[in-house]
């Protein structure tokens, strides 16, 4: 069972996982044409009632508030979802939760990180991502936590995707700033849901960093968006964090070192090139 499954990474993830796994995919919204079982993380009974019904095997948790400034602005309803929600789904499954968190859970000053690095989140983002990730680790030892961090994909679902809105404005011919002083490896949902399902297989537990190849910055990344598209990369400016005045704090030297769960499953994190090529291929 996914919860938050009508995200960009529930889309990589039905795919992957469909074929050899029943998928139940849950979420607060069923998009039109999609398939799926209405559950709101944040709604104790509803979801006990959910999980009962269904009887899965394996939860894996994609249900989050994930807009950074928004969990600034709005802290209550920030702990509800990202702490409470989670809580909910310790109470009401006894079973292995895979639960999806964030590089934001460091303050940004030393990256990229590897799992044993000291955790300073400087968002309530990443406070309330951190607090899950200690209920989890509380509840069992056997749930798995995988950090990830600037997830991405071509999707109409989500107005999530970097990539979008990238490839978006230039097309339109709108001028954009990125910054470029925010660095991570950005991560293809694709990638990210294979080594999902290679955990599952591996029945991998603890706490793991899933990260693609190439560690960037974003006005980087962008501009490797714009040149593989074929856009104008002229539309695109640098800009520095601190000039956006945004809502909450941003680690900047972020990003996730993966060394460990490539020792685990013996694989190679992808390069973004060939990510984008994958992406550019399917849409066809």
């Amino acid at each position: 069972m996914v919860t938050g499954a009508f995200g960009q990474l529930g889309f990589a993830l039905d795919k992957v996982l469909s074929n050899n796994h029943d998928l139940i995919r849950t979420g607060l919204v069923i998009p039109n044409g999609q398939n799926g079982l209405l559950a709101n993380i944040q709604n104790k009974v509803h979801l006990n009632e959910v999980i009962t019904s269904v009887s899965p095997d394996i939860v894996i948790n994609l249900a989050a508030m994930t807009n950074v400034d928004d969990c600034e602005k709005r802290p209550k309803l920030a702990r509800e979802i990202n702490i409470a929600g989670v809580q909910h789904l310790c109470d009401s499954f006894n079973g292995k939760i895979i639960h999806i968190s964030t590089d934001y859970v460091f303050d940004g000053k030393n990256g990229p990180y590897s799992e044993n690095d000291k955790v300073c989140p400087i968002s309530v983002y990443g406070q309330t991502k951190l607090a899950s990730e200690q209920l989890l680790m509380n509840d069992s030892t056997d749930h798995l936590i995988i950090r990830g961090n600037v997830l991405y994909d071509n999707i109409s679902y989500t107005k999530a995707s970097f990539l979008n809105w990238v490839v978006e404005s230039l097309k339109n011919n709108q001028k954009i700033k990125v910054v470029k002083d925010q660095f991570n490896n950005p991560t293809w949902t694709r990638s990210m849901a294979d080594i999902i399902e290679l955990c599952i297989n591996k029945d991998v537990k603890g706490i793991i960093h899933w990260g693609d190849s190439d560690y960037i910055s974003r006005y980087d990344f962008a501009l490797m968006i714009a040149e593989k598209y074929s856009l104008n990369t002229s539309l695109i400016s640098p800009i520095l964090t601190e000039e956006l005045s945004q809502e909450a704090d941003r680690p900047l030297q972020s990003g996730l070192i993966t060394d460990k769960i490539v020792k685990i499953l013996n694989v190679i994190p992808p390069s973004i090139d060939d990510c984008l090529t994958a992406i550019i291929e399917k849409d066809k």
